[in-house]
């Protein structure tokens, strides 16, 4: 009898660091600039990516110290669970926090990191440099391949 994957054995509460760790694909979809509708509290992706993220490996740069120098940045941990929902609804943390699978093309699925990116779930080739897009313009760079 084969034993299940770790992501299927245990609640996101009970996972080791490395486990939570080992949970992000990749895709690198939380690394892009969001906008918020205050009226109705809707997200929208934009195609502006942070200043730390790689655009080809699709990881930060400087993951270690990420929280202080991009303070819009967020730590998922299972204590904020109730505040997954801004994240894309492929993102594994939201999947199962919610009591769903991971993806076929999840890496942990695949055994293969560049899955999610074959699979066109990464925003490798999308997306643009933070620097290059006024925060007036946001707005014109709002997308609709990633929905929360």
């Amino acid at each position: 009898m084969s034993k299940k994957p770790f992501w299927e054995e245990k609640s996101l509460a009970e996972m080791s660091r490395d486990e939570w760790e080992q949970l992000c694909d990749g895709c690198a979809r939380c690394c892009l600039h969001k906008l918020e509708d205050e009226e109705n509290g809707d997200i929208f992706y934009t195609d502006v990516a942070c200043q730390l993220l790689d655009q080809t490996s699709c990881r930060c740069v400087d993951y270690r110290h990420r929280l202080a120098k991009v303070p819009d940045c967020l730590a998922l941990s299972p204590k904020k669970i109730d505040q997954f929902h801004w994240l894309p609804d492929t993102c594994a943390y939201r999947l199962l926090a919610a009591g769903r699978r991971l993806k076929a093309w999840h890496p942990l699925v695949s055994g293969d990191p560049e899955s999610v990116h074959r699979a066109g779930i990464s925003v490798r080739g999308r997306v643009v440099e933070e620097f290059a897009v006024a925060e007036q313009d946001m707005e014109d760079h709002v997308i609709h391949w990633v929905s929360s």
